[in-house]
């Protein structure tokens, strides 16, 4: 799949998505309060090199996830290296349509996938992007209930 058809996707498939887009990277958000996207897609390394977004055509979709969720997948979160950067989990960063922990944001429950083909995208992704849509749509009915 291309950025532009998940883009579409997600865009389209749930309710009250926004994106705002900066130097080619997406960010999707519930709402238009934009306080913290519950996905992102990047297409340069300009955040992080571990996934060696410069080769042509690739780029990596960031979701965040449940606890539950992120540990069912890949054991406990990691914690954050000590200098910021790259958190060594063991997984290849750079593998293509692999699900795997984000190489920074892991201990966040934050996992990614790089250049995803269809059929990973439809099986595999798009249940975790539901539930950080969904997720996300929670986070906001409590703000939006407490506000009131």
């Amino acid at each position: 799949m291309t950025e532009a058809e998940i883009t579409r996707t997600i865009s389209e498939t749930f309710e009250g998505v926004q994106t705002t887009a900066d130097s080619g990277n997406t960010f999707f958000f519930y709402a238009s309060e934009r306080r913290f996207p519950f996905a992102t897609l990047v297409t340069d390394d300009s955040n992080d090199v571990a996934s060696d977004l410069e080769r042509p055509g690739v780029f990596r979709l960031n979701i965040g996830v449940k606890r539950a969720t992120y540990k069912d997948l890949f054991g406990p979160q990691p914690t954050f290296a000590k200098d910021g950067g790259i958190i060594g989990t063991g997984y290849d960063y750079t593998a293509l349509d692999k699900l795997m922990p984000h190489p920074v944001c892991a201990p966040m429950s934050w996992l990614c996938i790089l250049s995803p083909n269809v059929k990973t995208f439809e099986k595999d992704v798009l249940p975790l992007l539901r539930e950080a849509y969904e997720q996300d749509v929670a986070k906001h009915s409590k703000r939006e209930a407490r506000d009131r």
